[in-house]
């Protein structure tokens, strides 16, 4: 079990090849996300957990992601508590945009943060 604070990294940090799981809504999702980050919105997470788990590597951290960090803080924090190596994404998607990272759509084109 994994115990003590919770570990995070600001967006501008991350490493990128990085496992980015991305807990936001559909409709913020599809304005525009990370490239090759694993959308399952939080509403949804406990329920579709095991598309996360068939999907990692056991020394993989997952860098959880939402808008601003605060849903993505209370993921990982669950998924440390399953013996799941997850690091929250400081400032999430805001951040992401703001240090000039890809945002794009499903589709491939420039996305954006809502």
């Amino acid at each position: 079990m994994n115990s003590g604070p919770l570990p995070s990294v600001a967006a501008s940090a991350l490493p990128s090849e990085a496992f980015v799981l991305d807990v936001r809504e559909n409709d913020e999702w599809a304005a525009g996300h990370a490239e090759g980050a694993l959308h399952i919105p939080m509403s949804e997470f406990v329920a579709r957990i095991g598309e996360l788990t068939e999907k990692i590597e056991d020394e993989r951290p997952v860098y959880v992601m939402c808008r601003v960090g605060g849903r993505s803080a209370q993921v990982a924090q669950y998924l440390r508590g399953q013996d799941i190596d997850a690091v929250n994404v400081a400032g999430g998607m805001q951040d992401w945009e703001a240090a000039g990272r890809p945002v794009v759509t499903d589709a491939g084109t420039p996305g954006f943060v809502v």
